[in-house]
């Protein structure tokens, strides 16, 4: 009998042994029985007329086979035919998993990623200082910039900010890497720790290498960059020495830390040449407003020109703090007498502009009333003239009537406040003696004499008030006053009420000195490093305060600088460490230069000493000692030295009347020693009055002596 394959024709066998090898396959393909043969019924058809060559020769043409050793046909798309995988990702709409199938299997569907990506959050950290730092070089504005980086709270990434901060500014001009180091010293302690600043600059150190990749002069910028932070007191000296043993040699760190030392922290006078570096101060102050003031003010005197003194006093954009125009105006017309109708002129044009406010306004007259005894020194007619100014600029209309008003018709208010008027008049008084001389007992005993304990927390509010219009050296001053009173005659309740009474009227003193909650914030944490205050006694100043008042942020910034590590150190030294100078030292100085000056008489030494001293306020102290060592040694020869120092220029006619009248006060201590002191004296003070050398209020007293 035939075999089966006798019945079939020359296609059919073709056909019947493509489908023995597949079933022989299935134990090895991944697909089901019926899927194979679907696709197999897909793929070849029956022939249909075609002849059996034509059927042949088609199927053997599109047979190939696989690198598996099947054979298939390929799909058109790239997806293999009969007995292949198909394509390897399916991405066609129709060929989708429908999970509606019966025959559905979660197992099937393609992995997802569930949820939001999952982010590092010191990348975000980084990325969002970058913003803030174009910020703060656009603006300007440190407080901004401190508030800022406070809202991000990742402080533990605040050493990534110093870096990012100061490898920008590197790239950037001298304006942005000197404001990279104010902010720096702005954030210090109170925002960023100290150990913060000290990780973020070992960073920066160890990026040395990469930096100079970018920036050709690296090394000397960030050397520059470390000297500053030295110099600003923001990283201790022995940071460099202990970093530089922790980087690797040679390495570009440790040539910054040695260009730092040896070009910038070893020169003569290394703190001024690296603080005006990059062109010092990116802010203005308040001693250059009044340069600038004082400049356009002298500059409207010899032109006459209204208009463009307007446009200078608008262009300082200084509004509150226009009140020094009109003093420093007021002060002018009294100097230069036949400028007086054109500085008025030029008060009572800005004030009908209203450029110059009506507050501002009666702020200036105010601001020249306190400090009219000490004007009187150098302008003799200087009490004559505001009084006779005050009324025309009142009738004129551009001076508020108010300025002469009471501040309440209450009569017993009224005395009150004449008796607190009459009490700061004085103790302004006082306290200019003081910065002047330095001379603490004498303060005390003025203060006693006074016989007000009840107003000591008005002194104290006006002591710091007026230390901070003025330079280190008067805030240091103030500082070492406080503890001196403390121990002598204020109490610790008189010391916080004072500093309640600054803090209450902080926001006007902020009109007046630019960075008045800064220095106000250094006074209150210097007074816990002095012993003035306990740590207690700031939470009992933040109680005493208003609601909302912009003082207890005051008070918060003194808790850090004082919670701060090393806080005693960078407190005692945070206006300058000392006055320079103290009184036994320089009396001490004089003294000495005046026995040589006895001894050899040589005039010109003796004046290049007095020179030498550098302390021209202190001169009154000169005339009195070489008065009283001409009548101990009875040698009239000092007469002479001061005669070549008035002569000169370097002793002023009112240090020389100070001189005089501190000798008059003290000719009855003075007889005790010397008991032809009063004789001399009269002798000495005619000899002066012939010369010139005493202002003419003081001949009214010489009658007395």
């Amino acid at each position: 009998m035939a075999s089966s394959e006798g019945f079939l024709t020359d296609g059919q066998r073709e056909i019947l042994k493509i489908a023995s090898q597949n079933v022989e396959n299935l134990s090895s393909s991944p697909k089901s029985p019926s899927s194979l043969l679907a696709e197999h019924h897909h793929h070849v058809r029956a022939p249909s007329g075609g002849g059996k060559a034509q059927t042949a020769g088609h199927a053997a043409r599109n047979v190939r086979r696989s690198h598996s050793g099947k054979y298939g046909r390929a799909k058109k798309d790239g997806a293999g035919g009969k007995g292949t995988w198909g394509k390897l990702l399916d991405t066609d709409g129709e060929s989708r998993i429908d999970k509606n199938d019966p025959n559905y299997d979660s197992g099937e569907e393609p992995y997802q990623l569930v949820g939001s990506t999952v982010t590092d959050p010191l990348d975000d950290f980084k990325k969002a200082v970058v913003s803030i730092i174009e910020e703060y070089f656009s603006n300007g504005d440190v407080d901004l910039a401190a508030s800022d980086l406070r809202e991000l709270g990742s402080n533990k990434y605040y050493p990534y900010f110093i870096k990012r901060l100061v490898s920008m500014a590197m790239d950037r001009h001298d304006k942005e890497k000197e404001m990279a180091s104010v902010l720096l010293s702005a954030l210090y302690a109170d925002v960023i720790s100290p150990a913060q600043i000290r990780d973020g600059f070992f960073m920066l150190i160890e990026s040395a290498d990469d930096l100079a990749v970018d920036i050709l002069d690296a090394v000397d910028i960030l050397a520059l960059f470390l000297a500053r932070a030295v110099v600003d007191d923001i990283i201790p000296p022995a940071f460099l020495a202990r970093a530089k043993k922790a980087l690797p040699e040679p390495s570009k760190g440790v040539q910054v830390i040695q260009t730092a030392e040896k070009s910038y922290l070893s020169a003569p006078h290394h703190a001024e040449l690296v603080e005006r570096r990059w062109g010092g101060s990116t802010h203005i102050t308040v001693e250059d407003v009044k340069k600038r003031i004082a400049d356009l003010l002298r500059e409207y005197v010899d032109s006459g020109d209204t208009l463009e003194a307007c446009r200078c006093i608008r262009e300082l954009g200084v509004s509150f703090f226009h009140h020094e125009v009109v003093k420093r105006a007021l002060v002018l017309a009294m100097e230069i007498h036949s400028a007086e109708p054109q500085l008025l002129k030029l008060l009572k044009e800005a004030a009908e502009e209203g450029l110059i406010s009506s507050s501002q306004m009666v702020k200036g007259f105010s601001r020249l009333e306190e400090v009219l005894d000490d004007l009187a020194l150098d302008i003799p007619s200087a009490k004559t003239q505001f009084q006779s100014l005050v009324p025309k600029a009142i009738s004129e209309g551009w001076l508020d009537a108010s300025f002469l008003k009471p501040s309440s018709e209450d009569g017993d208010i009224v005395v009150e406040d004449e008796k607190v008027r009459k009490y700061k008049k004085e103790v302004v008084t006082i306290i200019h003696e003081y910065f002047l001389s330095d001379d603490i007992p004498e303060l005390i005993r003025s203060l006693e004499d006074l016989g007000a304990p009840e107003y000591n927390p008005i002194f104290l509010k006006k002591l710091i008030t007026l230390a901070m219009d003025r330079k280190n050296k008067e805030k240091e001053m103030a500082s070492v006053l406080l503890s001196a009173l403390h121990i002598e005659i204020f109490s610790t309740e008189d010391i916080v009420n004072g500093f309640v009474m600054l803090l209450e009227s902080a926001e006007d003193t902020a009109l007046d000195i630019l960075d008045a909650s800064n220095e106000l914030a250094l006074f209150l944490a210097r007074a816990v490093i002095d012993d003035v205050l306990a740590p207690l006694n700031l939470e009992e100043i933040s109680s005493k305060l208003p609601p909302k008042c912009s003082g207890s942020e005051t008070v918060r910034m003194a808790r850090s600088l004082v919670a701060a590590r090393h806080a005693g150190e960078r407190l005692l030294r945070c206006w300058g460490g000392g006055t320079g100078w103290a009184v036994e030292d320089a009396k001490d100085k004089i003294m000495k230069l005046l026995e040589e000056y006895e001894s050899g008489g040589v005039v010109s030494e003796a004046c290049q000493c007095i020179r030498d001293l550098g302390m021209p306020f202190f001169n009154h102290e000169v005339v009195k000692k070489a008065l009283v060592m001409a009548m101990e040694k009875k040698n009239d020869r000092m007469l002479d030295l001061l005669q070549e120092c008035f002569s000169e220029g370097l002793i002023t006619i009112n240090q020389m009347t100070k001189g005089f009248t501190r000798i008059k006060d003290g000719l009855d201590d003075l007889a005790l020693d010397i008991p032809n002191a009063n004789e001399k004296f009269s002798f000495y003070l005619e000899h002066a009055l012939k010369k010139g050398w005493l202002l003419p209020s003081f001949d009214s007293t010489a009658t007395d002596v």
